[in-house]
């Protein structure tokens, strides 16, 4: 049995002379890229039919997959290399010397004049700009000649024939050289518009789903812990999916620079995912960016043997100020007597009292409120 070769798929390469379509036609139909493109020249005599297939086609036909290992940077990564804008100036330059050198007003080389000044900025401006080839000195210097090309055309006419026409052209001239003048500002304050527009209409989309889950998903999730109880399964369940979908919903309303506070309730969720247990982290005073290590391991400590041997509510109160930080970790279990621990129990001395020594603080394990469960207090000079 005789099978088909597989053609490769239609898809335009990243390394080009202009728009890449006869290097992916040729490639897709097994042709050489000088017949491919001489059918495309003999086409565009045709009326222009063959230029209106080529840009349909460079329009619609789509970029292959760029390789792990491109050199490129650019999201596009398209890499031309005929210049095509320093291509349409020369051709304005000449329309402008057919304009000028010709006994009576030429129409038609105005307008490849002006056409094709506007193409090369328009090019400069697009394509070039997106081009790791092409600097941003290359479109400076094409908007510069583009300008003295219309100035240079109306000021020359002006002056070699004063008339209304003449006159006219002068203030078209310099009217359009301005133009090409502003062209990159009023471009870069239309892309921030519509990035500015973009970022409003996806911050609105995303209050309405957040307000929306929360009259929902995370209002059932709520009564779920509540209904089930801190030290069952279904509400370390529920507590974890509760703040995912938080921190998807209010991702980017966090501050870049984590505080003591938000360390200890990053420490406080990674223990309720593990242990059957609720930790509620409440602060007070002035936040602390830049907090001591052994704080955190010492209250990471505590929190751990809270979940691990009183499980249920835990309560975590962080008190700053000045000159001092206190974090008190309070369980409901049935207590600890440091004096009945074996010798060989050091989750609290070394862990906590000792670590809290060693940082210049200090660390007191005692009996809960009424006497049940216990609370550990670090106390730290600032």
């Amino acid at each position: 049995m005789i099978t088909q070769p597989t053609r490769p798929p239609l898809a335009r390469p990243r390394r080009v002379v202009l728009g890449g379509v006869c290097l992916a036609l040729a490639d897709h139909l097994g042709w050489t890229v000088g017949r491919t493109r001489l059918l495309a020249v003999v086409l565009g005599l045709c009326g222009g039919g063959g230029v209106l297939l080529y840009l349909w086609l460079w329009a619609f036909v789509p970029l292959e997959q760029q390789e792990a290992d491109d050199e490129t940077d650019d999201a596009s990564g398209v890499r031309r290399s005929a210049p095509a804008a320093l291509l349409l100036l020369a051709i304005a330059a000449v329309a402008a010397i057919v304009f000028l050198g010709s006994g009576r007003e030429s129409t038609s080389a105005l307008a490849v004049v002006t056409l094709a000044s506007g193409l090369a900025v328009v090019w400069s401006l697009t394509f070039d700009l997106h081009d790791p080839d092409r600097s941003a000195t290359h479109g400076v210097i094409v908007r510069l000649v583009a300008v003295a090309l219309l100035v240079a055309l109306g000021a020359a006419a002006l002056l070699s024939r004063p008339n209304a026409f003449n006159a006219v052209l002068g203030v078209v001239m310099v009217v359009l050289g301005v133009a090409v003048i502003v062209a990159p500002r009023v471009v870069t304050l239309w892309s921030d518009l519509q990035a500015s527009r973009t970022a409003q209409v996806r911050e609105e989309q995303r209050a309405e789903i957040a307000a929306h889950l929360h009259d929902s998903v995370l209002q059932t999730l709520a009564l779920i812990q509540n209904r089930a109880g801190a030290s069952s399964e279904v509400a370390r369940i529920a507590r974890a999916q509760e703040r995912e979908l938080r921190d998807w919903l209010f991702v980017g309303d966090t501050p870049v620079v984590a505080d003591l506070a938000t360390e200890l309730r990053d420490v406080a969720a990674a223990i309720e995912l593990d242990y059957p247990v609720r930790i509620d982290v409440v602060t007070a005073g002035a936040p602390v960016e830049h907090s001591s290590a052994a704080l955190v391991a010492a209250a990471r400590e505590a929190m751990l043997n809270a979940a691990r041997h009183a499980g249920g509510d835990v309560s975590v109160y962080l008190e700053t100020s000045p000159a001092a930080i206190d974090v008190f970790v309070r369980d409901r279990g049935a207590g600890v007597d440091l004096s009945a621990l074996p010798s060989d129990r050091l989750g609290i001395r070394e862990s906590i009292i000792g670590r809290m020594s060693r940082a210049g603080g200090s660390a007191t394990v005692r009996p809960g409120s009424l006497g049940s469960g216990t609370e550990v207090h670090l106390h730290l000079e600032v």
